[in-house]
């Protein structure tokens, strides 16, 4: 079908639905928009999932699309595309100030580190000297040696500037002697501040991905129809985000929900099953598809996100740096306040050595060189110095509730999975793992949470026996064996392309 016949098609659907909001079937679509009635399921899918639309089962059997919430789409309007406006906008001035606040971090952490350890060895330099009596002679007299000093300062913060190309190309160079020890090459040092100030990226960033192939196998494994609960199972998703996530895999690979003789609802996708490559299928009918209970999912659990790539001695080290830095911010700053402008040699040979060190120093190039004290070595490393503090512990926090939300979607994979194999006698300890991807904090509650999720989709029979509670899903059960009748029903020879027949060779 055309792209101007499919849009004139969902804009008749969408007007029949708007005259009739108490609901309607399938065939009230068909015989309302003259549309043929595979045709009409597709497009009402696809309204529910734009229009947040609630499917109702009758009495025969046939499945009654309404939308309470009424035509506001998901997807268009100007409220839709305000927010991706709004959100691309946002993604890209991030990634911006993301790269700008990065390089200024590398050079504020390494460039204060490097001034102040160079004003503290300026200082005791002098002070080795002559002390602080003939600081007046060398003002007057040896100006010339002490512009020498500052030229071979700056000499060395720039060298330092420089350090992480000097490293990264270290790095190739000895990769290869560090490949014949054993050994793994380190990350030159921008990566690694970066590392330890924003973290590495999503391990996760393709899972939503392959979840969607892992469906897509397991449909082609199982002539096309699925069920909520399995849709659960392979996501990790409670049944209420399952039920607009099925939705909106319908919309997306052109399947329907249709209901069974019981009153099931099951999703057929049967353009799906039209494949030439059949290896992920055969790999699920082999040993994949019915593996009895497991508390790993169908499919590999989400990774845990790590705080950094670099080893704890070296964010140590980034922890010692930045501490310097924060501790010489706090003092220029307060002495700075406290000593003000020194006019005077006297006022200058009364001033804390380091301090007066480095306001002689920067005279050379300031005429007043307080408000360059107050700020450039006081107010502006203190406050990076806290910001460099912060973000990572920032970071920290969010980084543990992101891990319990990985943690706990992985176990309610595995629980969900665990009920629909094992459907009586389920005991939460059956949910158990020793994995650290599936123990989130208060396991145990979070195990009972799995019992209650997916007890508001299917309410199970209580026992209690002397080992404790034990939870039967009978009424889930009778939607297992409609959905295997279904599938039962599916001619094998529909679940494939079939022989060629024509080659234009």
């Amino acid at each position: 079908m055309s792209l101007v016949k499919d849009r004139a098609a969902y804009a008749k659907t969408l007007e029949v639905l708007k005259r009739h909001r108490r609901g309607l079937t399938a065939a009230d679509l068909a015989a309302a928009a003259a549309l043929p009635l595979p045709r009409a399921r597709e497009l009402l899918s696809r309204a529910a999932d734009e229009f947040r639309g609630r499917l109702r089962v009758t009495e025969s059997s046939e499945i009654l699309y309404d939308f309470p919430r009424g035509f506001t789409s998901r997807y268009t309007g100007l409220g839709a595309r305000f927010r991706r406006f709004t959100g691309k906008f946002l993604k890209a001035g991030a990634v911006f100030l993301s790269w700008l606040f990065k390089a200024w971090i590398l050079v504020m952490l390494l460039g204060y580190f490097a001034i102040f350890m160079l004003i503290a060895l300026a200082a005791l330099t002098l002070s080795a000297a002559g002390g602080s009596s003939s600081s007046n002679n060398r003002s007057r007299n040896n100006s010339g040696g002490s512009f020498f000093l500052a030229a071979h300062i700056f000499d060395l913060i720039i060298r330092l500037w420089f350090y992480s190309e000097l490293t990264r190309s270290m790095e190739g160079s000895y990769r290869s002697s560090y490949s014949r020890r054993g050994k793994a090459p380190g990350q030159p040092l921008h990566r690694a501040v970066f590392s330890f100030v924003f973290g590495e990226k999503d391990p996760n960033s393709g899972a939503d991905e392959a979840d969607k192939k892992a469906i897509i196998a397991y449909l082609c494994a199982n002539r096309g129809l699925i069920g909520l609960p399995e849709y659960m199972a392979l996501t990790g998703l409670p049944p209420r985000e399952a039920e607009g996530g099925i939705l909106a895999f319908c919309a997306e690979f052109g399947g329907y929900p249709e209901a069974t003789e019981e009153g099931a609802i099951v999703y057929r996708f049967q353009d799906i099953l039209l494949r030439a490559d059949k290896e992920d299928r055969l790999v699920l009918e082999a040993g994949s598809r019915q593996p009895g209970p497991s508390p790993q999912g169908w499919g590999p659990p989400r990774r845990l996100r790590a705080f950094s790539a670099n080893s704890k001695t070296m964010n140590t080290w980034f922890g010692i740096i930045n501490s310097v830095n924060l501790l010489f911010g706090t003092y220029f700053l307060y002495q700075a306040f406290n000593t003000g402008i020194i006019r005077t040699t006297e006022q200058l040979q009364a001033s804390p050595r380091i301090y007066g060190t480095a306001y002689f120093l920067a005279s050379h190039f300031l005429e007043n060189p307080q408000p360059f004290m107050l700020v450039g070595l006081g107010l502006v490393p203190l406050l990076f110095s806290f910001f460099f503090w912060l973000i990572p512990a920032l970071r920290f926090i969010r980084l543990g509730a992101k891990n319990q939300k990985i943690k706990k979607r992985n176990l309610r994979k595995a629980g969900f999975r665990v009920i629909w194999e094992k459907i009586r006698g389920i005991r939460t300890a059956d949910f158990a793992n020793p994995a650290p991807e599936y123990n989130p904090k208060a396991a145990e509650a979070e195990r009972e949470k799995i019992i209650v999720e997916m007890g508001s989709y299917s309410q199970p029979d209580v026992e209690v026996d002397e080992r404790g509670t034990v939870y039967n899903f009978n009424e889930l059960e009778r939607e297992r064996g409609a959905l295997a009748a279904s599938r039962a029903v599916v001619n094998p020879g529909d679940s494939g392309i079939g022989k060629v027949i024509f080659d234009s060779e």
